[in-house]
């Protein structure tokens, strides 16, 4: 019995030494960090991930009521025709969108997209002026002149979605 026991052992290890994958070590010699090109201005953290919603207070009642969230008042902000609610996060936030007028840009969004769903990332940026200078160097689409004020009572742009690979991308001054 034990003679049968230590060939089936003997068959196994020779198996799982045969059809163990081979393990390879990193060179060294490349550098495992990118090199940032030098600029003027700094990107900063995530500052919110907004949420196209077809019905604000079940979005609200949602955040609130079963997920636990700290979730603010909402704000009518008419120059970007939406109505935004805040939901705190540990490390960010969510926005919530919902279309004020007919000229809103999250009614065509939801014309679309039925149900909501991610409109745009926001991102701090700690020179607004200086970025808006940079990416126009760079090519990268910017959806107005001028930032605007954000909900956050800052100065706000939004890049081209076809710029930044399918996101519309929001950068806010920190």
């Amino acid at each position: 019995m034990a003679a049968c026991v230590g060939k089936v052992a003997a068959g196994l290890l020779t198996r799982l030494q045969t059809t163990a994958p081979i393990v390879r070590t990193l060179s060294v010699s490349h550098s495992l960090t990118q090199k940032v090109p030098c600029s003027l201005w700094k990107l900063g953290r995530l500052n919110h991930v907004a949420i196209a919603v077809p019905d604000l207070e079940k979005a609200q009642s949602f955040y609130k009521s079963v997920l636990g969230a700290q979730v603010s008042e909402t704000v009518p902000l008419p120059e970007h025709g939406v109505y935004t609610v805040f939901v705190e996060l540990g490390n960010t936030k969510l926005e919530l969108l919902h279309p004020l007028g007919e000229k809103s840009p999250i009614a065509g969004f939801l014309q679309k997209n039925k149900a909501g769903g991610m409109h745009h990332i926001c991102i701090e940026v700690d020179d607004i002026k200086a970025a808006m200078a940079e990416l126009k160097e760079k090519k990268i689409r910017i959806l107005s002149e001028e930032p605007k004020i954000g909900a956050h009572g800052k100065p706000v742009i939004f890049l081209h979605p076809k710029d930044c690979d399918g996101v519309l991308v929001e950068l806010e001054q920190a």
